[in-house]
């Protein structure tokens, strides 16, 4: 296949950090690419035409990828960059490849020898750890964990940690995931609940497992996705 057109930045995949909640945390880089980039690769077309909009940048050509369909969509990705065009690489909010869609692509570009362009920005990891106070030299990050099988094993590895540990979670199961450390830990570690992380109503919850599940249960509501840090041993 012949070259597709000569590029405003080089044929590469990008991976283009976007806000986790306050529009402006973004970079001027990941402003240039996502102008520049032939292509955009994001989860949900509509949100990132949104975004777009809100840059004041050109609509452009964007190529819906997620969980479901990136077995088969990085495969084609990585060949229209082999092509000469640029992929911009992003997830509804954060950093692609950090429990989001991403690293089935990135390791494909590897093996393919096609350039990666990592961008620094926007996360949720870090000003959750900063906003808990938790005092840390170091800390392991473990995603979400799993909704059912293997569950407990992956919960019951926790207690062998003692650095501050970094946890993912859904409103959903945030109840369910505090009785859960209770058991693991007891109450000898305190937790932090970070949640709606650079938006109007964030905020950092501290305390042991059996006073947040009480805390929360006084809520109506609980919504925004959950950062959970369970402080380091003493």
């Amino acid at each position: 296949m012949n070259k597709l057109k000569k590029n405003l930045i080089e044929p590469a995949l990008y991976i283009v950090p976007t806000p986790i909640g306050n529009l402006e945390d973004i970079t001027l880089r990941a402003l240039k690419i996502l102008k520049e980039a032939d292509i955009i690769a994001c989860e949900d077309t509509r949100r990132m035409g949104q975004l777009l909009k809100h840059y004041n940048i050109p609509s452009k050509r964007l190529e819906s990828y997620y969980e479901q369909n990136e077995l088969t969509k990085a495969g084609y990705l990585i060949e229209l960059i082999s092509n000469g065009l640029s992929v911009a690489l992003t997830t509804n909010a954060g950093t692609p490849g950090i429990s989001d869609p991403g690293f089935r692509i990135i390791n494909l570009a590897k093996e393919k020898n096609v350039k990666i362009i990592p961008l620094p920005g926007a996360t949720s990891i870090i000003p959750a750890l900063l906003g808990s106070g938790f005092a840390f030299n170091q800390f392991k990050f473990v995603g979400f964990p799993p909704h059912k099988k293997g569950r407990q094993t992956f919960l019951n590895n926790l207690k062998q940690e003692s650095s501050v540990i970094i946890i993912l979670e859904s409103p959903n199961r945030i109840i369910k995931l505090l009785n859960e450390l209770y058991t693991v830990f007891e109450n000898t570690r305190k937790i932090c609940l970070a949640r709606e992380l650079t938006k109007i109503y964030e905020e950092f919850l501290v305390g042991t497992p059996d006073e947040l599940i009480e805390l929360l249960k006084k809520r109506q509501n609980i919504k925004g996705e959950f950062v959970v840090l369970i402080s380091n041993a003493s």
